[in-house]
């Protein structure tokens, strides 16, 4: 790459793209990289600002900036993950499905840390929709070194940055849970929620039972919906500290134990997690602001726990810091901080 004055570079080829921004109207190349400027490039050229540019030399030991970015959306482009077209050493990857965002954080920060380049992406663990854009990576300067971008990419190896994972299609239970709803006092007005949030991801509810709040006839009733083959168990009411409140006692009766009864998050913070049997069944306590909140710790779980992951009480505890919902007017969820 060489330096030349503006004037005498015609015949010379453009290593990098050139951009021009006119405010309100565009913001794009006005030349791409490889063009061969010519004599009525010179005005267009100054007018944006251009009295110097730089002409490509062949280097054998320099990747230009469109190859260095291929190189880092290689590393990242992952399951079900499509990629745009080089844009000024720029390129975009979306989502080729729904699904959530799963990035492996370390090596994420490990690139970045190198200099000169970049990644940005939205939050992993969090839903993604089909055409979402997730990630853009570029070069800093128009040219690097090539064993710069090798070492970076044995650093990745063969796993990718990042990937997207659908959700499967799980057959789920609900157990209502309390004495007011199971004696026809008051109107089931959690359950409708519940089945809103699964449908919203393709699985269905298939079984629903209601119980009083005896936690013998709430385990009773998780263990039938087990024996129906139901993938997931949702059990509504009945989980806080209060005596009369039994569902965790039998969700750890069926289970023989528990991921975690409360968690850092507001609304959420009576949630309760659990597994059942070797093929790890979930088995959720909903608290009573799933019911009535817009957004909650079961928005956050609920997706990854449809992808299939398994979660670890290390997973809630790193919930705290960004664990508070500000409830807004207008709720934008997943593309806020709560949950982040």
């Amino acid at each position: 790459m060489k330096l030349l004055k503006t004037e005498d570079a015609v015949g010379q080829m453009l290593c990098h793209d050139i951009t021009q921004i006119i405010r309100g109207v565009t913001k794009d190349a006005v030349f791409r990289k490889g063009h061969i400027i010519t004599e009525e490039d010179i005005p267009v050229l100054l007018s944006v600002g251009k009295d110097h540019v730089y002409i490509w030399e062949y280097d054998e030991t320099m990747m230009h900036e469109n190859d260095a970015a291929e190189v880092l959306a290689d590393i990242c482009q992952g399951e079900n993950i499509s990629r745009g077209g080089v844009k000024e050493g720029k390129i975009e990857l979306k989502a080729e499905c729904d699904g959530v965002l799963r990035i492996d954080r370390e090596k994420l920060n490990a690139v970045n840390s190198f200099g000169r380049m970049m990644i940005a992406t939205r939050h992993g663990g969090f839903p993604v929709r089909k055409g979402d854009k997730i990630a853009g990576t570029r070069i800093i300067p128009l040219i690097i070194e090539k064993d710069v971008m090798e070492q970076v990419k044995a650093l990745c190896g063969d796993e990718p940055i990042m990937k997207v994972v659908p959700y499967s299609t799980y057959k789920v239970g609900i157990v209502t849970t309390g004495n007011e709803v199971f004696y026809g006092r008051i109107e089931d007005t959690f359950t409708p929620v519940v089945r809103a949030k699964i449908k919203a991801y393709g699985s269905k509810v298939t079984g629903h039972r209601l119980s009083n709040d005896a936690s013998e006839n709430i385990e009773k009733c998780i263990r039938e919906l087990l024996d129906e083959g139901c993938d997931m168990i949702l059990c509504t009411g009945g989980m806080s500290v209060d005596p009369d409140d039994r569902t965790p006692l039998a969700i750890r009766n069926v289970c023989g134990s528990a991921v975690t009864y409360g968690a850092p998050v507001l609304p959420g913070a009576m949630f309760m997690l659990s597994y059942y049997g070797e093929k790890n069944i979930p088995v959720l306590g909903l608290p009573g602001c799933v019911m009535y909140a817009k957004r909650t710790i079961f928005d956050i779980v609920l997706p990854r726990i449809l992808t299939g992951e398994i979660l670890s009480r290390e997973d809630f505890d790193r919930l705290g810091e960004g664990g508070l919902c500000l409830n807004c007017d207008v709720c934008t969820f997943p593309n806020c901080g709560f949950g982040k």
